[in-house]
């Protein structure tokens, strides 16, 4: 079906005006501290939990959990001197106001990790809780510097490089083989291949929880409602969910017909209701259900405004 109009709404109207100079100190200064806190627990990650027990843990952190392990320099400082030519190549290539966010955590992280590690102490016990803790102070820490809309740089700026040269490969696969090549090397490093398999453990459980920090609590679905009984449908959907519904028009390649398609957006554990909602009306319905990362708006998560 083709789409030939819909309700844009007004987010992001011309009437919209730039934070007044309060309102941006005060949105800089919650971007440091949390950026200083999401630094925190990945030190405490790093200095704790996987570099006293051999788990290097994918990306630059990892390589860098390495060189430490080969010849004594400090974490922080490895990860930073990696940075500096990726963050040189991101300034070109990829943009500048990622570039200097990115510089930014980048410095805060090295600093308190090689801060850190004069005064935390080592946790030495099961290698499956190192693993498992490990990843998620790790995913706890980065999760948060993600949030404000930052990064640690390593191989997050790889994978942004190679998607440039390789745009048809998704730059999560690609981010998971920057950290497959170095959790590959750690098994060599350490003679181990426990190691290896832990750090992929960790990895797992910091990329879950990442991703739990970052979309899970606004996840939700997106339903596309072609039926003949529109109105009546939407109605309902309005008075029973108090959900609201945006009308399309549509037109049908193969009829040739045109027709009202439903959009609306729901809260997971509403789908069920609103499809036997749909079928009530029109068994004949044709319903698609999707997946949204992230629902921001009225009746949903509130957008940021600083």
């Amino acid at each position: 079906m083709r789409s030939n109009n819909a309700n844009p709404g007004t987010a992001g109207g011309a009437g919209s005006r730039p934070l007044s100079p309060p309102h941006r100190a005060r949105r800089y200064l919650l971007d440091l501290l949390i950026t200083l806190l999401g630094s925190l627990c990945y030190a405490l990650s790093v200095n704790v939990f996987t570099a006293p027990n051999h788990i290097a843990p994918g990306g630059v952190t990892g390589a860098a959990t390495l060189i430490n392990y080969l010849t004594g320099a400090p974490i922080g400082t490895t990860i930073l001197i990696i940075n500096i030519p990726l963050l040189a190549a991101a300034w070109k290539f990829i943009g500048r106001t990622y570039t200097l966010k990115t510089a930014v955590a980048t410095v805060v992280v090295s600093v308190i990790i090689d801060t850190s590690a004069l005064f935390l102490p080592a946790f030495r016990g099961d290698t499956m809780l190192v693993a498992v803790f490990g990843g998620v102070l790790a995913g706890a820490g980065l999760g948060l510097i993600y949030m404000r809309g930052a990064t640690t740089g390593g191989s997050e700026i790889v994978a942004g490089l190679l998607e440039r040269r390789l745009p048809h490969i998704p730059i999560g696969r690609l981010i998971l083989l920057v950290d497959a090549v170095v959790v590959a090397c750690s098994a060599v490093v350490y003679k181990n291949l426990e190691s290896a398999l832990y750090a992929m453990v960790l990895i797992f459980v910091s990329s879950s929880l990442m991703d739990t920090l970052i979309y899970g609590q606004h996840k939700g679905k997106m339903l596309l409602i072609m039926t003949r009984r529109e109105r009546e449908v939407a109605d309902d959907i309005l008075r029973r969910l108090g959900r609201g519904v945006t009308m399309l028009n549509a037109t049908g390649a193969y009829t040739g017909d045109a027709r009202r398609v439903l959009l609306c957006a729901v809260r997971p554990p509403e789908v069920y209701e609103l499809r036997t909602l749909v079928w009530d009306h029109d068994p004949g319905a044709f319903v698609v259900v999707t997946s949204t990362d992230e629902i921001l708006g009225e009746g949903f998560r509130r957008s940021e405004k600083g």
